[in-house]
């Protein structure tokens, strides 16, 4: 049992409360699963550049001077904003590998939370009202994001065992419940050269979506995909650097509740996360199908798929 939020907002005058109310969301599903909790948030985007955010248990020693060094290898200027025990890395998106590259190698203690033009997450173990509290999270502004706090089920409770994953530029994902195949579709990814750091299922399910788009799939697509080829049973909300979308397996055992007005489309593992968001007596509420594919742009009208 896991709580999920999302958030993507239609009306732009909304931005600079986005972390606001998701965190509010958040915190109304914390007896959902108290071990860890964590935020995405798309914000916007610098040209030509791109956002690395890193995780460190030892921030004050990893930390220091480590936009120098990494600008030394890039050969360039690389801007830092930590913030407790995470930190903000940015650089010319065209170096994003290599600087992915070095951390593994020479800083191994530096562990990777997300990388994106537009993308930050922030996630630890703890309460959701601590973790959104250490990170200043209700301050934040952007575009769309999806929140999860987490029951350990299929891995220990740790920083990378927590949710959002992120497996592909300005992709993450959250999930409430268990994947059975995970094993052996992790063993496939890796042999196709995605590149997957946990034994959790949840990185395997935002890995799997990743490779899909990364073989031409749209996010519809891809969640249409995971419908055919992910074993067990989930919910997800997924996040794009312009979209999120939301799938439930063809049982849909896992509560999901969706309300969409003039300003917002949001997701919730129950209504009662809902309940603080502005005009919530005037949106059109619902269940999310099973075996649907639903998801939204800010390019394009929403889409609603039923799989065959």
């Amino acid at each position: 049992m896991c709580g999920i939020v999302g958030l993507f907002l239609k009306d732009p005058s909304l931005e600079p409360q986005l972390g606001a109310m998701l965190t509010d969301m958040l915190i109304t599903m914390t007896d959902r699963g108290p071990d860890s909790a964590g935020i995405a948030i798309y914000s916007d985007e610098s040209q030509g550049k791109a956002k690395l955010t890193v995780q460190s248990d030892t921030p004050a020693e990893d930390f220091s001077g480590l936009d120098k060094s990494l600008g030394k290898v890039l050969e360039g200027a690389v801007k830092m904003v930590v913030t407790d025990t995470h930190a903000v890395l940015e650089m010319q998106a065209d170096q994003m590998d290599t600087a992915r590259t070095y951390l593994r190698s020479e800083h191994p203690s530096v562990r990777v939370m997300s990388r994106g033009e537009s993308l930050q997450i922030y996630k630890e173990v703890g309460l959701p009202k601590d973790v959104a509290s250490r990170f200043n999270v209700s301050k934040m502004s952007g575009s769309h994001g999806i929140g999860h706090t987490r029951m350990a089920t299929e891995s220990a409770v740790t920083t990378m065992g927590a949710h959002p994953f992120n497996t592909g530029m300005d992709q993450c994902l959250v999930h409430n419940g268990s994947l059975s195949n995970h094993n052996s579709l992790r063993r496939k990814l890796r042999r196709a050269g995605v590149h997957i750091e946990t034994e959790n299922d949840t990185e395997v399910g935002a890995a799997y979506l990743t490779w899909k788009m990364m073989n031409g799939a749209s996010l519809g697509e891809a969640l249409e995909s995971s419908l055919q080829d992910l074993d067990g049973f989930f919910t997800f909300v997924v996040g794009t650097k312009d979209g999120f979308g939301v799938v439930r397996d063809p049982i849909a055992c896992k509560p999901a509740v969706m309300a969409e007005t003039d300003q917002y489309v949001a997701f919730g593992s129950e209504y009662r996360a809902l309940v603080n968001l502005p005009s919530i007596e005037d949106a059109r509420v619902w269940e999310p199908e099973p075996a649907t594919v639903y998801f939204w742009t800010h390019q394009s009208a929403p889409t609603q798929e039923k799989a065959a």
